[in-house]
């Protein structure tokens, strides 16, 4: 049984903030929804580590949008249905691509700088798209180009308040309703309340829940766990997206080698120099990420290899100008692309499920709203296209707040100030685990267990283990970050293995070799905790 709160707390006894919105993190999805905010009353954001710290911050290969008259929504729609697997929301979609390019224009007006040829935008393609429609910046930096325009403006709006460092343990409810967060303040580590009339998770996805992973080291989900704790919907979380091409090297972390080196004509070769994502599908490299991992991981069995190589000796533009920061990390570890093979292997890249929004952002919960890759808005289905997770962010805050400033939450800050919350369950400090070794146990365990490729035995084994670290850690007395975040991901954990075992059918990036196809009659349905 899992606790409703990770710490036992008294509203009346702790100090408490209030504001008029409430943004939780600062990737795209927070940035941008803070800013489209703040023109209505106070916001407040937080980060639980510094501003520029978030998934955005390493999106390589730029966002996708539907712009020029060699494209059109509908297209950019066509593809995103056909990658999801037959598993998106069509609403969803049309909002996505329709809403896109007015967002992309506003982002490009606050200061965002995309790559420009002879004046004009330079696009790429990627896998899965029939158009090269993919915007980038300063060659593969895209999201550090978009980090550094939105940050830049929210750091100058003075109705923006910005909250480093601040851990969010839980949102605090009743009757419904959400009212704001239970924080972990590490600045002055003590237990705080922030009270807000709306509050807006952005928190980003649970990359962390795998070993090998391209996600930062805030990525652990922590906004699906506690909104789940909280009472809010969760769905679709057996969707991982491994992305086929992150940087092998022994003792490094895994580092992204974007989709776009594929885009501009990288090829795929096994350990011996031989092509072969042909026989796989007839698209080969520019094939949906799910049947490229897949593909690489059954050359990587086939060749007793632990990785395959990406060939980009002959791309069509040079390396070094092109992909300025993937060349900058392979030479700090003695490969030269321009000449040499990039040792690649799969590596987890993005949550597809998360908290279960409309297409507004609004959640089942009053007043908790939710945008970007914590959530499951239905743009990206069973596997998401390449791209669409930065257009996705900016789509939906947009219309969060567009909703919000159309409502008005029905109740004031006075309102705020008179609820009175408190939790005490019994509680022991419990010193027979170290919170480090036992995550990366977890992160071992679903990336052997729970990984690319699953059957049900391999996920009876998992879903035990995780049952037996329910208990470990959840009769605990919890005090640091590392065991809020393992409290977490085990909840992840559970919730993802659990679903995995349940859809008996492979789909998109959720493959069991036990049952291999795709049932449409039976497994075309949504699993919602």
């Amino acid at each position: 049984m899992l606790p409703r709160y990770l710490i036992n707390f008294d509203l009346f006894r702790i100090e408490k903030v209030y504001t008029e919105f409430l943004v939780v993190g600062s990737g795209i999805a927070g940035l941008y929804t803070s800013l489209k905010l703040c023109d209505r009353g106070e916001v407040t954001l937080l980060t639980k580590s510094k501003l520029k710290e978030s998934s955005t911050e390493y999106a390589q290969g730029g966002i996708a949008v539907a712009l020029g008259d060699e494209d059109s929504p509908r297209l950019h729609m066509e593809d995103t249905l056909k990658a999801g697997a037959n598993f998106c929301d069509p609403k969803a979609v049309e909002v996505l691509v329709t809403d896109g390019p007015k967002c992309v224009e506003e982002l490009i007006e606050l200061g965002t700088k995309f790559d420009k040829i002879e004046g004009k935008y330079k696009t790429t393609l990627e896998a899965a798209h029939q158009r090269p429609r993919i915007l980038h910046a300063q060659g593969d930096a895209t999201g550090a180009e978009i980090e550094r325009s939105l940050s830049e403006k929210v750091i100058k709006e003075n109705r923006i308040k910005i909250k480093e460092n601040i851990f969010v343990l839980d949102i605090l409810t009743k009757h419904n309703t959400c009212y704001g967060v239970l924080v972990l303040d590490n600045n002055t580590e003590k237990v705080m309340a922030y009270l807000a009339k709306s509050t807006i998770f952005a928190s980003g996805g649970a990359g962390q829940l795998y070993c090998n992973t391209t996600n930062p080291d805030v990525a652990t989900g922590d906004g699906i766990a506690l909104a789940y704790r909280g009472g809010a919907k969760v769905t679709d979380l057996e969707f991982i997206q491994f992305h086929p091409t992150a940087l092998y090297h022994q003792g490094s972390p895994k580092f992204l080698i974007s989709e776009a080196v594929r885009g501009e004509g990288a090829i795929l070769k096994n350990i011996k120099g031989e092509p072969f994502m042909s026989s796989y599908h007839p698209q080969a490299e520019l094939a949906p990420r799910d049947i490229v991992a897949r593909a690489i991981v059954d050359q990587m069995k086939k060749t007793k290899s632990n990785y395959v190589y990406l060939d980009a000796t002959k791309i069509k533009h040079k390396f070094s100008k092109r992909f300025p920061n993937i060349y900058k990390k392979c030479l700090s570890l003695g490969i030269n692309p321009e000449k040499e093979y990039i040792p690649v292997a799969p590596a987890s890249h993005y949550t597809m499920g998360g908290i279960k929004t409309d297409i507004w952002g609004q959640t089942n919960l009053i007043n908790l709203y939710a945008c970007g890759e914590c959530t499951s808005t239905g743009v990206h289905g069973a596997n998401r296209l390449a791209s669409n997770s930065l257009l996705e962010g900016l789509v939906f805050g947009n219309r969060i707040s567009q909703k919000i400033k159309e409502d008005r939450p029905y109740y004031s800050i006075k309102k705020l100030k008179e609820l009175n919350l408190s939790y005490n369950l019994p509680r022991e400090k419990n010193k027979a685990y170290d919170p480090l070794k036992l995550k990366q146990e977890l992160q071992n365990l679903m990336w052997d267990k729970v990984g690319i490729i699953r059957n049900s035995s391999d996920l009876k084994q998992a879903k035990q283990k995780i049952n037996g670290w329910k208990l470990l850690i959840f009769e605990s007395k919890l005090e640091t970050v590392e065991e809020f975040e393992l409290a977490n991901l085990i909840i992840l954990a559970d919730l993802v293995t659990n679903s995995a075992l349940l859809r008996e059918e492979s789909r998109g990036a959720h493959y069991r070799e036990d049952f291999p196809d795709s049932d449409n009659i039976n497994w075309k349905k949504h699993i919602i905790y």
